[in-house]
Parts: structure tokens; sequence; C-alpha cells
């Protein structure tokens, strides 16, 4: 019999012992761990888009483009450029920006007759010198083979080549030669096949001859690229198993005009984003790409739109682009743009922490109410049948930001300090959410909450402040799901406020969750690239737990880091699984549209280190089987029978399963990850150290012995 959330924790949460009676699967046996099912006891089904992907933007590690600044957003000049960092993973697969070949002043940037943009490169030959422009750090593979264009407008006494080197020795290199050229521009295409693996290939744009040429755009993929996506990753991300991606941020979206994405995407105008320190956005991807990327993984999108510096017209005529039919103004223009059947968006977040002082067109809550309906209300004029998420942001959310903000941890002289002694309470000015589902209820379909975590930090009431800790990793590894637990925790205490809300049918969106790997100093750094170990895995594990918990209140999540989830080569291109990014494919493959069961024990968990309404609740996550979390359910079609169990310890652990209201029948199989130590992680181009094995079983053994670090799901036939 389906339960609602509060009737589905309570009875996960009842007494054991009443569980016992009428069990049919199997006998009683003694255990470290008493735990208890009750079948006949099941919630709201897991939502596919639980298992969601997050992109900001989205050339962000899936674009397959390999030049930086390919149409010249930033100036060529002989002033060598500050050095990239090398460790940013925005730049992780891309080259160094172009650079001049030949003497001062060769290359200048013509504003007069720019391809795109505010100007052109205009390259200035002195007669046998090659002269020109190059971009070097490249990455390419031996035998692999690269395809692109340029466009190029010159005198006719310009001779220019395009030549990809990937060594120092006279054959390491291959040339496109390129015809005479005009005073239009020319789009000419280039094919080259790298004989060596480098990191450090170069690609010339030279000329010899009189007189000059310009230099439009060039770009330079792999092949293989699936309508300019990686195809491994396209592989990798149907395998996961993702459901929805979100683009196009993030703090991106409120400084972005979705209109600069449309159109031939060599003439698409390159910005510097603001809101990311003025990176290069070239444009590449826009409103036609990511649908593409969405229908070539089997994924819905969740479209941001920009609520900073966004009017609700632009809002609306984004809806009619997307949805509207060719007979409309808007869906005329994106069948002109190659697609005359409509999007068909659903899903829309309306803007991205527009609480937060940092964000492109904040403002101050009680406006931003009042944006918020305008916005909404425009797009729902043009489509009824959309859902939105309002730009939300608990207590606990907040409270999170103002901890941030006294440890200095993203420095900013924008926003100003925080004054308040946090927690900030409910009904103050700082609730976000309170005062949007009073003012904007009837707007609201979905609540979003961005929920991150620090593992190795505690937030200590008294100082204020985030602290060092050395806590046990099944502590650290539960702060994660800590961060869910207490946004239901507020959802209560709003409800109790506005009692009205239990009929609104409102859901939340966990559109960016993950974990922060950092210290307390201003300057530890961390973030999600950092290496973890097992940490991460199983913090997934246990969010994703704690979620289906609460099926019947999710819409949808966003893993901030599921897109980096696939382990890419040197060329950027996906070839394997990170330990959390089977996590996923094997949470995805099993719970997806799964009932979750009542689940009960007698080892209550531990109430996690840290203040309530900021790191954590006022109770603890999880399942009453501590150290493990285990999880039941029935498949979507509630012919499996699903036994998932977390062990967030490096010691073994068993449990004794008490399962009633169901017979289990057949054979059953058990998928573990069980790697051999905490520490223990995958790497590009070596064997897995981190699997998913799978095996027989006869029954569920009266004692379950579950092996350190690891997630252990059993499924078996049901009846």
């Amino acid at each position: 019999m389906p339960m609602n959330r509060r009737e589905f924790l309570a009875a996960s949460a009842a007494s054991a012992a009443m569980l016992n009676h009428g069990m049919t699967a199997f006998a009683a046996g003694t255990g470290n761990i008493q735990v208890t099912i009750d079948a006949s006891k099941s919630g709201g089904p897991v939502n596919p888009m639980v298992f969601g992907g997050y992109m900001e933007p989205a050339t962000t590690n899936v674009w397959a483009e390999m030049l930086t600044d390919r149409k010249f957003a930033n100036p060529i000049t002989d002033v060598a450029p500050p050095p990239a960092p090398t460790a940013s993973f925005f730049r992780r697969f891309l080259g160094e920006p172009f650079k001049p070949v030949g003497p001062a002043g060769t290359v200048t940037m013509d504003t007069v007759r720019p391809f795109v943009g505010k100007h052109s490169p205009l390259v200035r030959l002195g007669g046998s010198e090659p002269r020109g422009i190059q971009q070097s750090k490249l990455r390419v593979g031996r035998g692999k083979t690269y395809e692109g264009r340029i466009y190029l407008a010159g005198d006719a006494g310009a001779k220019v080549i395009v030549r990809l080197v990937w060594g120092t020795g006279a054959g390491d290199s291959q040339t496109a030669a390129i015809p005479s050229l005009s005073p239009e521009y020319k789009k000419f295409p280039l094919k080259f096949t790298a004989a060596a693996d480098t990191e450090d290939a170069h690609l010339e744009i030279l000329g010899t001859g009189s007189g000059a040429f310009h230099v439009g755009t060039a770009s330079l993929m792999p092949a293989d690229n699936v309508q300019g996506f990686h195809t491994g990753m396209i592989r990798l991300f149907k395998e996961a198993g993702f459901k929805m991606f979100k683009w196009p941020g993030g703090n991106f979206v409120s400084a972005y005009d979705w209109r600069d994405g449309l159109g031939d995407r060599d003439k698409r105008q390159p910005r510097l984003q603001p809101m990311w320190s003025d990176r290069v956005e070239p444009n590449d991807v826009g409103l036609h790409d990511f649908i593409a990327l969405c229908r070539l993984v089997g994924a819905e999108p969740d479209l941001a739109i920009d609520s900073g510096f966004g009017s609700a017209r632009d809002a609306a005529e984004q809806v009619e682009y997307c949805n509207g039919s060719v007979e409309t103004r808007m869906g005329k223009m994106r069948a002109e743009n190659g697609s005359p059947a409509p999007f068909n968006v659903r899903f829309w977040c309306i803007g991205n922490e527009m609480y937060g002082p940092w964000q492109y067109g904040h403002m101050s809550l009680d406006q931003y109410c009042v944006k918020h309906n305008y916005i909404v209300e425009a797009m729902k004029k043009v489509d009824p049948n959309i859902k939105v998420t309002v730009s939300g942001a608990s207590v606990c959310e907040k409270s999170v930001d103002g901890a941030e903000k006294n440890g200095n941890f993203f420095p900013s002289i924008w926003e100003p300090p925080i004054t308040e002694k946090l927690p900030y309470e409910f009904g103050s000015v700082n609730d976000w959410d309170g005062w949007l589902l009073a003012k904007c209820v009837d707007n609201i379909d979905f609540l979003s909450e961005h929920t991150y975590a620090y593992p190795d930090l505690v937030f200590d009431a008294e100082k204020q402040l985030f602290v060092d800790v050395h806590d046990p990793l099944h502590f650290r590894t539960r702060r994660l799901a800590n961060r869910i637990g207490e946004a239901f925790e507020a959802w209560d205490k709003y409800v109790e406020k506005m009692p009205s809300l239990k009929d609104k049918g409102i859901k939340f969106i966990f559109d960016e969750w993950g974990n922060r790997l950092r210290g307390a100093s201003p300057t530890a750094g961390g973030g999600f690239g950092r290496p973890s170990g097992m940490l991460m895995p199983l913090s997934y594990a246990l969010c994703f737990h704690e979620m289906f918990r609460h099926s019947d209140m999710i819409a949808a999540s966003c893993a901030t880091g599921g897109l980096r989830t696939v382990l890419t080569d040197n060329t950027g291109e996906g070839v394997g699984f990170a330990a959390e990014g089977l996590v996923m494919k094997l949470m995805q493959t099993n719970f997806l549209n799964a009932f979750p069961i009542a689940v009960d024990g007698d080892s209550p968990q531990q109430l996690v280190p840290g203040t309530a309404f900021v790191d954590r609740g006022t109770k603890p996550t999880g399942s009453p089987t501590f150290p493990l979390d285990v999880l039941a359910a029935f498949s979507g079609d509630r012919k499996k029978f699903l036994i998932s169990v977390v062990n967030p310890t490096e010691e073994g652990h068993s449990f004794t399963p008490k399962i009633s209201g169901i017979k289990l029948r057949g054979q059953g199989k058990l998928y573990q990850i069980a790697p051999p130590s905490v520490n223990s992680t995958n790497e590009a181009g070596k064997e897995p150290v981190v699997k998913i094995v799978e095996s027989a079983q006869n029954g569920v053994p009266e004692i379950v012995q579950v092996p350190p670090v690891s997630i252990s799901l059993y499924e078996f036939d049901a009846s």
C-alpha cells in the first residue's frame, strides 16, 4: 500500500518487533545488527530525473572543441598573456590562447571588418618569412584524426597554410594548403591525422607572399565527435543513465543571453563571462546544441533562464522559441535555425541562487518575489503546461552561505559581512524560501535547494565559523546526506507555518549537490576535482539513499560533479567511470521508478557533529542500522525486491535481515562495489580498481556480511 512521505518515514522507524510477525521470506538468524523490512509499506516511486547532471556552461568537459578563444574575443598581442592556471578544470583540455608568429606588429586586430565579435586578426606578410598565429598545448593522440574548418580572407598575393605539429622532427607535422584567398571570407576544411601522442601539439596558421590576410575563426575537433560532443562521453553518459541535464548554470546564467547561442555556430558572438572572471564563452553550445545532447543521451532538458539581468519578456520569448509552433514569431525563428519541431521543454529553472549578493542581478527579497511572479506568469501565458522551479534557499542553505562568508571561503569585496548569528531564523528576512512560499506559491511547482557539504569541517555555533575536524569516515560521508535531511526538516517548519502548502503539490529539486573538499583556512582551497578515494562514492550512495526515502517529495536532482564522474584521457575523451560514476550507474540501473520500502533496525544512527539548520538537521539521517545504511525497495514494475547496503566504515560489519510481507523466488544477484581500500580510485588508462562485481545469491543469507567501504545491492524476484 503506497504511503506518503510522513507515513513512510514513520513506518521506517516503527518497532522492529512489530515487523517480525508474518515473515515469509526466510528465517531469522543472529548478527550484529537486526534489520527489519516490512514490504507491505512502500513509498512513492523514485523519479527518474533524480539521476541528473549539471552543466555550467555546456562547453565544460562535454564539448569536443580543442581550440581556445577560437573567435578571438581577446586580442592577439605581442605581449605575453599571464599563464593560465594549469590545474583549472575549465582549461584542462584546451590549448593556450593564440599567439603571433613573426616580428612585432605582424598581427593587429581589425575592428573595421571583423568576421564575428569585435575584431579579427589581420596578419601582414613579409615575403618568404612565415607569419601568422599559432596555438600550442593541444592534446592529440597517435593515429587519431582531427577535422575542422577555418575562415580566411586576404590579398591575392597571400599564400596561407594551416599545419598541425606534434613533434620537433621534419616529419612530425601535417599541412593543409589553402587555395587562393579573396577579399571576402571563405570557409576551408581542415583534416589531420596525428602520428604521436603529445600534450604540446601546435596549430599554425601561417602566410607568405605579399599583402595581408584575415583569420575569421578556426575550429578543430576529433573527427569521431557526435554533433560536436565527445563520442566516448555520450556513450558513458548513456551507460550511467543520466535522465536529466540542467543547463546553462549555475552562476553563468545570470548574465547569459540565450540568443547568443543561436544560428551559425561560427557566427555566434563570443563573450567574456563576467560571472567567471571574464573567461571566454565562445557560445559554441547553445539551445539547439543542448537539446541535441539531451536527445543523444536520452535525458530530459532542464533549462535555467536568466532572472538576474534578464526580464519576463526574455523568458517568455525563450519558452516560445523552445515550445511554440512554427506559426509563432519565435517558433518560426527556431525553424529557420534548423528545428521546425518544437523542443517541448517541460522543466524550467527561474534563475540561480538569486538570494546571493555574488549573483549578477541580485536584488532584495521583496523585489525578487515580484520579479519571480512576473517571469513565471509571462512564461506560463506562452505555455501553461511547463513546470517551473523557484530559485529557492531554505534557512539551511542561507546559513551555510553565511558560514562560508564568515570563513572567507570565496573572497569577495562585493559581499557584505554577516552580522546575524547563524543559523538564520525562520521567518527572518534571510528566510528566502519562507517568503517565496508566502508570496509566490501559485507560481512555484518545484523548490530548488543547493546542498553542498564539507566532509572535513563542522560549523561551530559558538565561534560562528567552520572549523577543521578529524572525524571518522562514517561521519564524513554522512554530511552530504544530512544536507538533504535538514532541507526536509525546514520544509516541515514551512508547512507548520503555512498549512495550505500541503495541498499545493510542491516538490524539491536538488539541482546542485556535492561535497566540497577543503579545510577551514581561507587559503585551503579545494573543490570537486580533488582526489578523495572512496569518500565521494560513499557520500553519493548515502545521498541517493536519503533522496529515495523522500521519493514522493523529490522531482529531480543534479549532482554538481555528475558529468565529471566519467574518466577522460589526455585528449578529453571519455574512457571509463570514476568510482562515483559507478555508484550513479548502479543506483540508476536498479532504482529507476523504484518504490522504497520501510526499514527499521535496532541500532539508531548517531547524530553527526555540527549545528542544526546549518550543516545538519536536528536528527540523524539514514536507517536505524548504524553504522550501516540500509534501503529496501520494489523495482519500478514491482517484480524485483532490492536491498541496498552502504558500509561507510573501514571495518566489516554484519546484519540479520528479517523481512515480512513478501515472498522471494529463485536465485538472486548481488552487485557490489567493494574496493581494496578507502583510498581506492579509478584512473584513466589504468585497469579500474573500483568495480561493480556481480555474483549469484542463493537467497538472502541469515547473516549478511558487509565488507568495509562498500556498497552492496541485492536483487531477488518477488511475489
